[in-house]
């Protein structure tokens, strides 16, 4: 079928590949530049929380869903989250052959990705999240995994909630000055509270990922979002984040260029598939 035979495909996947640019999540001077598709923010009730959002505190799972893809994706009755067990045990070692090439345990299993303020994030059994605090997933393990789950918890959160400061003062490594610019752009209410389900509907679970450099104090790791099917070649949108250990776990370090953030790939090759 040639590409003008079908215009919706084509439509759909522009608004996949389209949606992958938004998880680069770019930061300038600050405030967080959301690269939508011209949608509004979602309503919000009185108390400022969103009428879908599960119950905070909740615990448990619904029925599960499926994604864009027919992938499945675990709804928890908590819309932060529900970490799992875990085990410490299955952590890679960095005297390990796969030290940077492992995948994180249990994220193929049922509850290892799961829709978050509408957005597919992983959730392992071996490297974190290990707990919510305040409404935030936490306790990411000081290894290479742990700096890609991270990465693609929150950045996907913020991507979803853009006005959660709690997650932009504590999970991203910011400034004074960032923070202040932050701040000025909620009280000029150009950050949503919540995206709809328009937008967050296109925030699906990453297929792989690479740990491009890895030390102590920093990660710089790299997340593969499906796009478009183009001349039968599947795309993905690559997207590089920097990640920084910092008091006890992995936060986000915001660029402040659009260059090389995102690229485009035509295979997964040499990543790790979660």
């Amino acid at each position: 079928m040639s590409e003008k035979e079908s215009p919706e495909r084509d439509r759909v996947s522009f608004g996949v590949i389209a949606s992958a640019a938004v998880v680069t999540l770019i930061i300038i001077v600050g405030v967080v530049v959301y690269l939508g598709r011209g949608d509004t923010p979602a309503a919000v009730k009185p108390d400022g929380t969103s009428p879908t959002s599960s119950e905070a505190g909740a615990t448990g799972f619904a029925a599960p869903e499926v994604d864009l893809f027919g992938r499945r994706v675990d709804v928890p009755n908590n819309a932060a989250g529900q970490p799992l067990p875990q085990d410490p045990s299955k952590q890679r070692k960095s005297s390990d052959q796969d030290w940077l090439t492992a995948a994180p345990a249990g994220t193929v299993d049922p509850h290892g990705w799961q829709r978050v303020f509408g957005a597919s994030v992983p959730f392992s059994t071996s490297d974190g999240p290990a707990r919510l605090e305040d409404g935030l997933a936490v306790g990411y393990s000081h290894t290479p995994q742990g700096a890609a789950l991270a990465a693609a918890q929150i950045t996907y959160r913020l991507n979803a909630r853009p006005a959660d400061r709690e997650l932009y003062v504590r999970q991203v490594r910011v400034s004074a000055q960032q923070v202040t610019a932050y701040d000025q752009a909620l009280a000029d209410q150009r950050l949503p509270k919540q995206q709809p389900e328009k937008v967050t509907r296109y925030l699906v679970a990453s297929d792989g990922f690479q740990v491009e450099n890895y030390a102590d104090d920093m990660a710089i790791v790299r997340l593969a979002v499906r796009g478009p099917v183009v001349n039968s070649r599947q795309l993905w949108s690559a997207v590089r984040l920097i990640m920084i250990w910092d008091a006890g776990d992995w936060r986000l370090k915001p660029s402040t260029s659009k260059a090389s953030q995102t690229d485009t790939v035509d295979s997964l090759a040499g990543w790790t598939r979660w």
